[in-house]
């Protein structure tokens, strides 16, 4: 019980970092996923949640969206690394790009997308994660605004039922952000994190050019 009141564990190397990454990413999209669909259905959620076909419509959304819950939380990461990098900043925004990349592939192929589908989401994931780098950047309420048209088209709900209401998945998403910028500014010196990321990066290079 009295471990509800202990602060979460400070985030002091990449192994830690790469672990709330993919929390996070699956947290911002499972969660909106599950409680959208929860107040669309009202009193009939209950039914709704033990129907295999929305079962089925949930397992495939929250596999499609989680990439993009990744290159969000990624993308905040980065811009709060991005003010401690200086002239390294080539080097942090190449090794996060490689972390990023790594917890997507602590998952197996899942079920409901298919060789085809996770490669491609794979691919997506890097392209986006690419860009990341290309522009200043941004507060964490607006990292979402990319990627929220994406998410809003794979909740499993009609679009009939949900066409009104895309920007309240849009302000979810960017509530999330804020919460999750905070958390990792308690959690994580950015400096030291900074100069473990060009460590490992510059390892790895090293051990790639032999």
């Amino acid at each position: 019980m009295f471990g509800l009141f202990r602060r979460p564990p400070p985030i002091r190397d990449t192994a830690a970092l790469a672990n709330f990454i993919d929390r996070q990413a699956a947290f911002v999209v499972q969660k909106g996923i599950y409680e959208y669909a929860r107040a669309r259905a009202g009193h009939y959620a209950k039914v709704l949640f033990h129907e295999s076909e929305f079962q089925q419509a949930v397992e495939q959304a929250r596999w499609r969206a989680y990439p993009l819950g990744l290159a969000m939380v990624a993308e905040l990461v980065h811009g709060m690394l991005r003010p401690h990098a200086g002239d390294r900043h080539g080097t942090v925004h190449a090794a996060l790009v490689s972390l990023a990349l790594d917890v997507f592939d602590r998952y197996p192929v899942p079920a409901a997308l298919g060789d085809d589908g996770w490669s491609q989401a794979r691919r997506e994931l890097k392209q986006q994660l690419a860009r990341i780098d290309l522009h200043p950047a941004k507060l964490a309420k607006d990292i979402p605004e990319p990627f929220a048209r994406a998410y809003f088209s794979l909740l499993p709900v009609h679009q009939k039922l949900r066409a009104s209401e895309f920007p309240t998945i849009r302000n979810y998403l960017r509530v999330t952000m804020v919460n999750t910028h905070d958390e990792l500014s308690r959690r994580m010196d950015a400096a030291a994190m900074v100069a473990m990321l060009s460590a490992e990066n510059f390892e790895q290079t090293g051990r790639s050019g032999r």
